[in-house]
């Protein structure tokens, strides 16, 4: 379904540790998506509580990683990343299934 860099999931690893309240962590990170217009899918990363009924699961780096049933065919073969850059840090998306719509297209 999708990969995540060992990069990735370290941040992952560290942002959920941070996020739990008395020393429990959210589940997860649950990546969603939904169709968008000229640029492709629009991405979604959340923390998740739970697994829920009809989601894809899986682990990288001891990180739970969920997907829902809607956005599983937006996700096929998507590769996410952390990057670090003098400009700024971040998550990137990475979909080789992704076609740009000629200007206008929209």
């Amino acid at each position: 379904m999708i990969t995540i860099t060992e990069a990735a999931s370290r941040k992952l690893d560290e942002i959920l540790s941070q996020q739990g309240e008395h020393g429990t962590r959210p589940y997860g990170l649950r990546i969603s998506a939904a169709p968008g217009c000229c640029s492709g899918a629009h991405y979604g990363l959340s923390l998740a509580e739970k697994l829920e009924q009809g989601d894809w699961e899986g682990t990288f780096g001891g990180v739970k990683v969920l997907v829902d049933a809607d956005s599983a065919p937006f996700l096929k073969g998507v590769s996410i990343d952390y990057v670090e850059t003098p400009e700024g840090a971040g998550f990137t998306v990475k979909n080789p299934n992704a076609v740009a719509k000629p200007e206008g297209g929209c």
